[in-house]
């Protein structure tokens, strides 16, 4: 009896104090979510949202719907058989003279003209001529301006454009369209380019990585194997890289590696060569530039995971007889694989998206990807067709990410 009395008189004062830990609680990730709100908003705004923007341009078709409405709504309700009827007509007549009043027209004839060379040229001229006064009839006279109005590819290929969302941007990015009979086909070879460039991009990305791996593991087990006074002192040759800028390193190479640069001019004063060596514009300056730039970040990734590794394993393993080799590759190889995955990854996208590096050091068999988005946004003012081959980067990173986690683990990496 006493004993139950005295269990329920701490009853309420325990439910009571757990009441008070989680308000305690509470409290606490409120203030944590508060100093953190800055930064998420800044990753949102600046970083986050931009690329979701970018993405989602590679589904859209805004041009012809925000610049001629009206004919946009028509064409849907269109069945995409044979050529319009009189009222499509007439509604492409007003649309024209709507958007070139509003300075849309030059945006809706560079949006066409990516579907068919000179739609642009047909749309400026058609817009030109629909300026005065309306005819008894539209489609009769649309087709004496230009008898491409006549053809049913012409208005097919208009109503794709209006149609949003669309495939066509990520179709194209795979060197593919949707023929007039609606079914899918790759483009002839002669017009391929994304396809190479996607699978060239993934085998120079690669081969930096393997350059990078077997060039950074030696200095990182030095690195983490010499008395620490030694180390600090190697490890600024390692991080001095990163105070210095990228497009200065870049450039660099581009003095060093030119025909009459450094390295050839050494080559033939020392009689091993009598020509200039290329190694430049070419697969192989790109090579170079890429492993010097990207090699830190291995070196790093793999010192941050040795140093965690206890001596004490290799000596054990030798102390049972294990050649030094042996110990070595079975014993000390395994332990330091999350880093080597960690390091792997880290070089082989930031490859994935290289940019300056291929640009001033390669050829012009050598673009990759990242070039091509370039000239989409910068030249081409493509921003559906930039937007796709972004989306495809994306998904092919996160593709490797999982590969290389089911190999190694990344996501179990401990930094000690």
């Amino acid at each position: 009896m006493p004993a139950s009395i005295h269990a329920t008189s701490h009853a309420p004062a325990s439910a009571e104090g757990l009441a008070a830990y989680r308000r305690v609680q509470r409290r606490a990730s409120m203030r944590a979510l508060m100093l953190a709100l800055p930064l998420i908003v800044f990753l949102l705004s600046t970083f986050i949202a931009p690329i979701a923007l970018l993405l989602a341009r590679s589904v859209q078709n805004r041009e012809i719907a925000d610049g001629m409405p009206q004919l946009a709504r028509a064409l849907d309700a269109w069945d995409g058989s044979g050529v319009p009827g009189e009222a499509t007509f007439a509604q492409l007549a007003a649309g024209l003279k709507q958007a070139h009043e509003s300075g849309q027209l030059g945006t809706i004839a560079r949006r066409m003209n990516f579907a068919q060379p000179e739609f642009r040229s047909l749309l400026m001229r058609t817009a030109r001529a629909v300026g005065g006064d309306a005819p008894p009839a539209w489609k009769p006279a649309l087709i004496e301006i230009d008898e491409r109005w006549g053809a049913p590819e012409t208005w097919r290929l208009l109503k794709r454009a209006a149609t949003s969302p669309t495939p066509d941007y990520l179709l194209a990015g795979m060197d593919a369209q949707v023929t007039s009979q609606g079914v899918i086909a790759a483009l002839p070879e002669n017009a391929s380019v994304y396809r190479a460039a996607f699978v060239r991009t993934i085998s120079i990305s690669a081969t930096v990585t393997l350059l990078c791996l077997v060039l950074g593991y030696p200095v990182a087990w030095l690195l983490a194997n010499l008395p620490e006074k030694q180390s600090n002192r190697l490890m600024l040759f390692v991080i001095v890289p990163f105070w210095t800028s990228l497009l200065v390193r870049t450039t660099a190479w581009y003095v060093l590696l030119q025909p009459g640069g450094v390295i050839n001019s050494l080559l033939s004063s020392l009689g091993i060569t009598t020509h200039p060596v290329p190694l430049i514009f070419n697969r192989t300056g790109v090579l170079i530039g890429m492993t010097h730039v990207l090699l830190p970040y291995m070196i790093l990734a793999i010192y941050s995971v040795m140093k965690s590794v206890p001596s004490v394993y290799m000596r054990a393993a030798k102390s049972l007889g294990a050649h030094p080799f042996t110990a070595f590759v079975r014993v000390y190889i395994p332990q330091t694989l999350p880093g080597v995955g960690a390091g792997c990854f880290l070089v082989f996208v930031l490859a994935l998206g290289y940019y300056i590096t291929p640009s001033l050091l390669g050829g012009a068999g050598d673009e990759m990807i990242s070039q091509l988005i370039a000239m989409q946004t910068n030249t081409q003012l493509n921003w559906g067709l930039a937007g796709a081959l972004s989306a495809y980067l994306v998904i092919f990173t996160a593709v490797f990410y999982f590969i290389f986690n089911r190999i190694v683990g990344i996501d179990r990496l401990r930094f000690g």
